[in-house]
């Protein structure tokens, strides 16, 4: 690009230029594309700028283009704008006597970019720098770009980066109010704007001089919490008294937060939980708390004392139930005239009656379940502890929100997670001082599911369902999942039997792998492909959100196939399969070893075809499932026995509720979604009183969708662990890859 000079330098190696046009002598010089070692004399010496420059990037409509968008990249430079092309080195700025230097590796990264989120140049040797784009990508370019410090205008609208976030909590007579706000290159939106921002899924912030502000993805994935569980109110935003704790979480991270002092002593008090001193057994309580018991009682106490109710989530097997009487005898022995009402399942009223009459045999007591209930004409004011079922508590909701109970306590709580079931609609409208729930899995699936605990455990602490669902749904990041499970820490109370009961002996987990014979493999490679073809073409037309019905169903009809032809086709219920026979001679062994053993399925059905297996070898047994009535019964005569060395139970009915402590070994005949399920079978007889090793064993057939249901199950594995911090819902989270993964 240098020739014209070379041509002029020819003849004579001296060119003579007039003092005047030495700045146009510079621009020419500083505008070839590789520049010359330049030597000025002192008096036009150049000041020499070197700095990372502020991208920006111009995007218009051009007329007649439709949804077709252009756009122009240049770079800001100590406050000179430059063209991105052509690349010059440097820049000659004649009205500050300045030689700029370009970053050009950094100019070049921003090049690759734009590349990355889409926009494409045309030409990339053309002199101007001209960039096409997608309309329907314009949002998610113009978030990203800002996010890292670009200087964007779109059709004459120009974004800003945000800056500081400041926010602070004052206390009013019923609410606590939250005022605050953002600063955006020095242009400022309130925490309203934000918020109402964030509640419609917006980035974009409108500032007062019709700029945009655009909120930061971690700031939205942490707010957009807060946008949920408040209220917008004028300048402020408004939440209840108890969502203090909630508040101090979701807040913590926020060095420039403040609150005033009226607050101090309640966000002072939540944290204190894990400390809290272990209370003594009441006087009327026959038996003796362990340790860990103790606290949990204190706990409750602790939680009374700030009107909160909580959620008493220990493993299964370390006493629940024992933790609640020692709380009712304690009541009663503090004069509290008011009775509690304790809502369980079914299968659970005689175990709650048989451990009441045992450890706190002074509590008056009504099994109030049956056919002939009837609520007297007092209230209950006669008992102490009122048991009731889930079921009755929803045909009498009507009759019983007119009482006024002391503690109502839920056992095996996730029975509500359904926020709109009927039963937990109806054990919301009951009334008392205080609440408790008893459960060993808060969360089964979703984060939806702690919503309806904490619904009826602290009403609007987790805010509306709705605005709840909608922060949920779409995935909590990390932080967002820290500050939840922070805020909840102190109403949840788990401790697991590794940490309070090392004395419980081994329990050892086996996976015993069963290779399908020829006809039963026919079969269900038939069903899978049959399934593949049509499922994953029906997702790619319509999504996993119009097929959920149908994959469900195909997924049941392999996992059936991997158990027994026989639960597909009851033809065929006469058939061996891979399961029955490596189960049989396992039973069989540990049963002339003298052991006792409990066998689990969720298939009732498959159960059946093993019971014409036992009968046929005159191996006794005992069964349960979901239309057993005479549970207490049966389980009494498993334990006490001798005889009866085997246990059948389906893992819905079965799964809870059930102190089986005579059985050594469990097996598992089909893998359940959810291993927090199979854990609680397990735990039907690895807990306190269990004297012996346990082993526990999962049946899989190799190369089904048994084997890829444990590779998904490890996400489940985490949910009861982080919070209850996450939102693993093999189901709901599903997405293509994963049902080809259970389909291959």
């Amino acid at each position: 690009g240098a020739l014209h000079l070379i041509e002029a330098l020819r003849n004579d190696l001296r060119l003579f230029v007039p003092g005047a046009q030495i700045p146009q002598l510079l621009s020419e010089l500083f505008t070839l594309p590789r520049l010359p070692q330049v030597e000025l004399p002192q008096e036009f010496a150049l000041q020499e700028v070197r700095g990372r420059p502020r991208p920006r990037l111009i995007i218009a409509r051009p007329s007649g283009s439709g949804n077709r968008l252009a756009a122009e990249l240049m770079f800001e430079y100590a406050g000179v704008r430059m063209p991105s092309n052509p690349p010059l080195p440097a820049m000659y700025d004649a009205s500050g006597s300045r030689l700029i230097w370009r970053d050009q590796p950094f100019e070049a990264s921003c090049v690759d970019l734009l590349q990355a989120l889409g926009l494409r140049r045309p030409d990339a040797s053309a002199a101007d720098d001209s960039w096409k784009l997608p309309s329907n990508r314009l949002g998610r370019i113009v978030a990203t770009l800002v996010s890292e410090g670009w200087i964007v205008e779109a059709e004459g609208k120009v974004y800003r980066r945000a800056g500081r976030f400041n926010v602070r909590v004052s206390s009013g007579i019923d609410w606590l109010e939250m005022t605050g706000e953002m600063d955006f290159d020095g242009q400022l939106a309130s925490l309203p704007e934000l918020l109402t921002a964030a509640r419609s899924g917006e980035r974009l912030v409108r500032l007062d001089d019709g700029s945009y502000g655009v909120l930061p993805e971690d700031w939205l994935s942490q707010f957009g919490m807060v946008a949920a569980l408040g209220q917008l109110d004028g300048p402020q935003v408004k939440f209840s008294r108890k969502q203090a704790g909630l508040l101090d979480a979701l807040l913590s991270t926020i060095p420039d937060a403040s609150w005033d002092e009226s607050l101090t002593r309640l966000r002072s008090e939540l944290p204190k939980f894990q400390g809290i001193a272990p209370a003594e057994a009441p006087r009327g309580f026959q038996g003796e708390l362990r340790h860990y018991q103790q606290e949990g009682l204190g706990w409750i106490h602790f939680l009374r004392r700030l009107g909160f109710g909580g959620c008493l989530a220990d493993d299964m097997g370390l006493g629940k139930t024992i933790q609640v009487l020692a709380l009712l005898q304690q009541r009663r022995e503090e004069g509290i005239k008011r009775p509690s009402l304790v809502i369980v399942p079914r299968s659970l009223i005689f175990n709650w009656l048989s451990e009441a009459q045992k450890f706190t045999p002074e509590l008056r007591v009504l099994d109030y379940s049956g056919a002939d209930r009837a609520i007297p004409e007092n209230g209950f004011r006669d008992y102490d502890l009122v048991l009731s079922t889930y079921g009755t508590v929803r045909r009498d909701a009507l009759a019983l929100k007119d009482i006024h109970f002391d503690y109502i306590v839920l056992d095996e709580a996730q029975a509500i997670k359904n926020s709109q079931s009927e039963s937990a609609r109806a054990v919301r409208v009951l009334r008392s001082d205080y609440r408790l729930a008893l459960s060993g899995t808060p969360v089964q699936n979703h984060l939806g599911e702690l919503w309806s605990l904490f619904e009826f455990l602290n009403p609007g602490l987790l805010g509306t369902a709705t605005a709840f669902k909608a922060i949920t749904s779409a995935g909590i990041d990390p932080t967002g999942k820290e500050c939840l499970a922070r805020a909840l820490r102190p109403f949840i109370l788990r401790r697991t039997k590794s940490q309070v009961a090392p004395e419980l002996p081994e329990k050892l987990e086996q996976t015993l792998f069963c290779e399908l014979d020829r006809h039963q493999r026919k079969l269900y490679d038939e069903l899978r492909e049959h399934y593949r073809a049509s499922l994953l073409q029906q997702v790619d037309e319509l999504g996993i959100g119009k097929s959920r019905m149908q994959i469900l169903e195909a997924l049941l009809r392999l996992r059936q196939a991997a158990c027994h032809p026989g639960l597909i086709d009851r033809k065929r219920v006469g058939e061996s399969s891979a399961k029955l026979d490596a189960l049989l001679p396992q039973l069989e062994e540990v049963i002339d070893e003298g052991h006792k053993i409990l066998v689990f399925s969720q298939f009732t059905s498959f159960l059946s075809i093993l019971r014409r297996r036992l009968d046929a070898s005159g191996i006794v047994y005992e069964y349960l499932d979901g239309k057993t009535s005479d549970r207490q019964r049966r389980v009494r005569r498993f334990q006490n026995d001798p005889d009866c060395k085997l246990f059948l139970i389906s893992l819905k009915a079965g799964g809870l509720g059930l102190n089986l402590t005579a059985a050594e070994y469990v097996f598992l005949l089909d893998p359940w979604w959810n291993p927090a399920v199979e854990q609680q079978a397990i735990d039907r007889t690895h807990r306190i009183g269990q004297t012996r090793k346990v082993f526990a064993y999962r049946l899989i057939a190799r190369n089904t969708v048994e084997e890829k249901v444990l590779e998904l199950q490890k996400a489940k594995r985490d949910l009861a662990d982080a919070i209850i911090t996450a939102d693993n819902s093999l189901i709901s989270s599903m997405g293509r890859e994963e049902l080809e993964l259970l389909l291959s």
